[in-house]
């Protein structure tokens, strides 16, 4: 199978589920929704789990247990909370060769808040993964079929340099950035967008990229497309979009309920790129997604559902893809 490097955050997710976390409607944040608990009480949790997490991780995570080659450039402390990451990742043979270990420094630690529907608050704490620099890449070792980069900590010039890098091997590039990326603004992404071969954004991002405040996806489509680069909006539960020089997909879920909601956006991606990878068409690749998402928010952490097997092709063709 061919070979795939993954670049993002490593982190100790700890779940916390409760009935009694209750969410409420409120102008005071973005969302316009807040996850509650009575103030100086104490509240009874039902389930704690602990896993671990972050965008580089996860989607190795798919790439491995689908079988490809696979390897994984982030960063941890030296604490347990590194030895509980680096195990893991054994479990699922990612390789672990190019982690970058910091000394003295604490690995990404997140707690998860979430409620009966499965969405969740999390309280995070990025430790040393929290930005990259230059002499955490081994810009020399980026030569793979594909590489899937997370967020750097808004280090929009490192991100440049990378998928530069990557291009002089003719490496394949998806990027996921996070918001301390994308506020920079559709300017500063024009030069990336031209090298991209995918981008991968949830609607919010989206809207900040492209300055619209619309859920209109063919308006945030027009202003962000290039000529040969696929653009992912994905939208939660209401499903997914891919978009490819002025021809636009939708894939719907199939309804699985979630017991979390978290890691299915790198489940999603993942998935999808692991289909484009094994030369699936860009429908099919979306169905993968979109399987590998709702095993996912199946059980409390983002990897214990990741798909183990290529699902056959009645699986696949169960999930509906349309042009719209």
């Amino acid at each position: 199978m061919p070979k795939i490097i993954t670049i993002g955050s490593a982190t100790r997710d700890v779940f916390l589920a409760s009935k009694h976390f209750q969410t409420i409607k409120t102008d005071i944040f973005p969302t316009g929704l807040a996850e509650c608990v009575p103030l100086g009480s104490k509240v009874e949790v039902e389930t704690v789990v602990r896993t671990t997490g972050g965008g580089g991780t996860n989607t190795a995570a798919t790439f491995a247990s689908l079988g490809f080659d696979t390897t994984v450039i982030t960063k941890v402390g030296d604490d347990n909370t590194a030895q509980a990451v680096l195990d893991d990742l054994k479990k699922f043979k990612v390789r672990t060769s190019l982690i970058r270990h910091v000394a003295k420094g604490t690995t990404g630690y997140s707690v998860l808040l979430t409620n009966k529907e499965g969405e969740r608050t999390a309280l995070v704490h990025r430790g040393v993964a929290k930005e990259f620099k230059h002499a955490d890449i081994p810009f020399s070792k980026l030569r793979a079929k594909w590489l899937y980069m997370s967020s750097l900590g808004g280090n929009l010039v490192l991100a440049k340099e990378i998928i530069a890098s990557a291009r002089k091997y003719k490496t394949l590039v998806c990027f996921n950035p996070g918001k301390d990326e994308l506020q920079k603004g559709l300017r500063a992404f024009s030069s990336i967008l031209n090298d991209l071969t995918i981008l991968n954004l949830n609607l919010e991002e989206a809207q900040i990229l492209s300055g619209l405040q619309t859920n209109n996806i063919k308006k945030l489509c027009t202003a962000i497309a290039r000529p040969g680069l696929t653009l992912i909006i994905t939208d939660g539960p209401n499903g997914a979009y891919a978009h490819l020089d002025g021809i636009t997909w939708f894939v719907r879920p199939q309804g699985k309920k979630a017991i979390s909601r978290t890691g299915a956006g790198d489940a999603f991606g993942s998935g999808v790129v692991a289909g484009l990878a094994k030369d699936m068409g860009i429908d099919d690749a979306l169905r993968l997604g979109i399987l590998n998402a709702e095993s996912v928010i199946g059980s409390f952490g983002a990897k214990i559902g990741i798909l183990k097997y290529w699902p056959t092709q009645t699986q696949l063709k169960k999930i509906k893809v349309k042009l719209i």
